[in-house]
Order: C-alpha cells, then sequence, then structure tokens
C-alpha cells in the first residue's frame, strides 16, 4: 500500500485498539478464553517460538481444521519442524491445541498495529510464515517484507464480493497481496480474482479440505447414535444467523410424524439464542449438552436437537441422514461443505455458496448435493432425500466426491517448505 494510506490505516488501528479490546472482553463473557493473555493480542511478553520455527495462522474454527492437514504433510517433509501456531478467535484456539507437538508454540494472532506486528516477528523470527485463505493484512505484510520474513498464503480464496470490496480500496489490498512471496490458490476462479487484486506468483492448488479426514471415533459415535434414533435425521451444519427462524417455521409446517431435526449454529456465542428461538417456536427442545457421551434411553422424544458443542460437526454428520448446509440460506457464501461429503452425509444447500463456488458447483455435479432456492424448499427436499431409498446412492457418491479431490495437502506442503528453504532472509 502506498505510504500515506499505510499511515493513516495504521493510526486509525491505534485510536481504535481500546475498542478492540474491549470487545474482546465483551465476548470473554460467554467465551473466557478470550480474557486469555490479552495483551498477548498486541504481542507484548509470551513465549518465543523455537529457532527456525515454521509460522501458520488459521484464523478461526474452520481454517484450523483445513490446516491440520497442510502442517501433517510438512511435518512429513520435515518431521523435525518447529510450530508457530496462531489463532484469532477461541473456537479456532481449542481447536488447535490438538495440532501441537513437544516444542511447538501456540500464541494469538498480533492486531494490526506497526508496533505489535514487528513485536511478534521480532520476537518468533519464523522462517515463513503461512496464512490460510484469506488472513491477508496491510501491516503484517509490510513488516514481514522489512524483516524479510517469506509470506504464503495457502488455501487461498477470492470470491467476487471480496473482489469488489478489495477494488474499492486499492491502496490497501493491491500492496499487502502484492508482498506475498507464492500465492497457493484452491481453484483457477479463485486464482484469476486474486491476480486482478494485484497477487503474484499464484498457483492452483485444490482445496485442503478435501484432504481432511473426520475423526474415527467421532463419526463412528455418530453412526452409533444414529441407530438409536428411531426417525430419520437431518442435520442444518454451521447455521448463521437469521437462518434458524424460517427453518423452524417450515419445520412446523411439515406434517406428523417429523424427523428429527439437528441444528449446530455456526458460532458458539448464539448457542442460547438459537435455543430460545427454538422454545419460541413452539419445538420440543434436546440440548446435546445436557447429556454426555452415552446418550439416555429415550433420545428422539423432542423435535429438535440443539448442537451446542465445538468441534463435534463430524459426529452430527455421521448422525444425519441428510444435511442442510448453513450460510447458503441467507446470503453469506455458504460454510464448507467438503466436510459433510467426506463423513459420507448427502447436501441440500441453498442458493448461496459463492465462498466454495467450485466446490458446490462440482458436489451438485458429481451427485453428492442438490441445490434449492429457499429455506422452504431445502427443508422438503432434505426430509424427501432422508426418505429415499436410494440415499445409499447418494452416500456413496458423496464419499467418492470427496476422495476424487485430495492431495492439495502434499502440494502445498512442498511449497511453504520450498519458499523456507529459498534462504532465510534476516532483518533490515
Amino acid at each position: 500500500m502506498s505510504a500515506p494510506a499505510r499511515f493513516f490505516y495504521s493510526w486509525l488501528l491505534r485510536l481504535i485498539t481500546p475498542l478492540y479490546l474491549l470487545r474482546l472482553l465483551l465476548r470473554s463473557v460467554r467465551e473466557p478464553l478470550y480474557r486469555r493473555d490479552l495483551m498477548g493480542r498486541l504481542a507484548y511478553g509470551g513465549q518465543r517460538a523455537a529457532k527456525d520455527c515454521v509460522w501458520v495462522h488459521a484464523v478461526s474454527l474452520g481454517e484450523t481444521r483445513a490446516a491440520e492437514a497442510l502442517i501433517n504433510a510438512m511435518r512429513e517433509m520435515d518431521p523435525k519442524m518447529p510450530l508457530l501456531l496462531t489463532h484469532s478467535t477461541a473456537t479456532g484456539c481449542e481447536a488447535g491445541k490438538n495440532l501441537l507437538r513437544p516444542g511447538d508454540l501456540q500464541a494469538w494472532f498480533p492486531y494490526d498495529t506497526p508496533g505489535a506486528v514487528k513485536r511478534f516477528l521480532r520476537r518468533h523470527r519464523p522462517t515463513v510464515g503461512v496464512l490460510m485463505e484469506t488472513e491477508i493484512w496491510p501491516n503484517l505484510m509490510h513488516q514481514a517484507h522489512r524483516w524479510r520474513v517469506p509470506m504464503v498464503l495457502a488455501n487461498a480464496r477470492l470470491s467476487e464480493r471480496s473482489l469488489r470490496k478489495a477494488e474499492r480500496w486499492p491502496s490497501l489490498s493491491r500492496a499487502a497481496l502484492g508482498a506475498l512471496d507464492q500465492t497457493l490458490a484452491q481453484t483457477e476462479d479463485d486464482a484469476f480474482r486474486l491476480r486482478k487484486a494485484g497477487a503474484r506468483q499464484v498457483r492452483v492448488m485444490g482445496n485442503l479440505k478435501f484432504d481432511m479426514t473426520p475423526p474415527p471415533r467421532l463419526l463412528a459415535r455418530g453412526l452409533d447414535w444414529r441407530q438409536r434414533v428411531s426417525r430419520y435425521v437431518v442435520v442444518a451444519a454451521s447455521t448463521r444467523n437469521g437462518e434458524e427462524w424460517p427453518m423452524l417455521k417450515a419445520w412446523m409446517d411439515l406434517p406428523a410424524p417429523r424427523p428429527l431435526l439437528l441444528i449446530v449454529p455456526r458460532h458458539p456465542q448464539r448457542f442460547d439464542e438459537v435455543a430460545n428461538l427454538i422454545v419460541e417456536s413452539g419445538l420440543r427442545l434436546r440440548r446435546r449438552s445436557e447429556f454426555t457421551d452415552v446418550l439416555p434411553a429415550v433420545v428422539d422424544d423432542v423435535d429438535v436437537w440443539l448442537g451446542d458443542s465445538v468441534g463435534e460437526l463430524p459426529m452430527y454428520y455421521g448422525m444425519a441422514d441428510v444435511a442442510l448446509l448453513g450460510g447458503s440460506f441467507a446470503p453469506l457464501g455458504g460454510q464448507n461443505l467438503i466436510e459433510a461429503t467426506a463423513c459420507g452425509c448427502p447436501l441440500v444447500m441453498g442458493p448461496h455458496t459463492f465462498n466454495f463456488a467450485q466446490a458446490a458447483q462440482m458436489a451438485k455435479a458429481a451427485g453428492a448435493a442438490h441445490r434449492v432456492q429457499n429455506i422452504e424448499e431445502g427443508v422438503k427436499a432434505a426430509v424427501a432425500l432422508a426418505m429415499d431409498p436410494r440415499r445409499n446412492d447418494w452416500v456413496e457418491r458423496a464419499l467418492s466426491f470427496a476422495a476424487a479431490h485430495r492431495g492439495a495437502s502434499q502440494r502445498m506442503a512442498d511449497a511453504a517448505l520450498r519458499q523456507r528453504n529459498a534462504g532465510s532472509r534476516g532483518t533490515t
């Protein structure tokens, strides 16, 4: 970015730093992890990463799950690789704990002021930085260039909507994207938009989320629970604000006996809100948090289950006969549909899947997913598919679709480690 634009951007962030910290404190009321190491967000204090560490930034839960495949592939190529893993959200941090080995370090991603980023890079001195999907920050990229830390954007994607936003602020976006040493795009369309936005050295590598392996323990538990439920099960996976109420209304319009509806909100801070919506609708509610890993004797004596847990989505997919894709029934771009297919769960998706445009198109073409235009159609289609005697054909097509597109983790790991091995840059 131009020096004047970076100057004003940086001062704006400095001015609103107290509001940023206040927002974290407010979020910590529901998610206490946000209170942990608050000054670490500004890169004050904390441990130092191991020498010659590889830095991977996965902002939240979805990116952390995808990063697991990349990190595992890099460890195969370099078993002694020390890892610095950063996140911006509590859910990402919780999931990331499972990826650490002795000698690794987990930390908060630095707030994008020049001072915080400089302190972060000076303390940890990574040999390469790997940012997941869309995490490009102007001061980070500027300071990484000054400190000669090569930066790679892995599993990179850019929707048409995000491209339009970038084009409205070219002085903020073009230099930041242009400072990347490598951009490893998911699709040709993503690569085209990333180049148009200013990225250089763009290569198409596929989508890491195809390499995600559902945890066998969770998937097996879900399949076991499905056997204990006497009705068909429809999961609404990773739902977003504005989707649940129309879904509940459409569910109430179904003739009895209805299948069991399992709603899993995308954000944990909305669990209580969604529970209240279910109660207000007049439907009978049971919450996942009400029982342990062993189901009660009577489990399907209600209308709706609320999946108010984090990290158990593969279990819910295993339990379901069909999934409604959250984020796709409101103009939000859709959530990760690949995970459902890897679990063998057929999908019904709404019209808004621009975050996974090519994957959605390919899943539909492969017969692993069905598209509808609104939530009312989606509820009817999901129930019909759950009851369809040919559902097992959909399951096989979903599993085949997920398996056919694997391999991105090996390609991206090789590219990231080659960038690291190209030589340490030192400081200026």
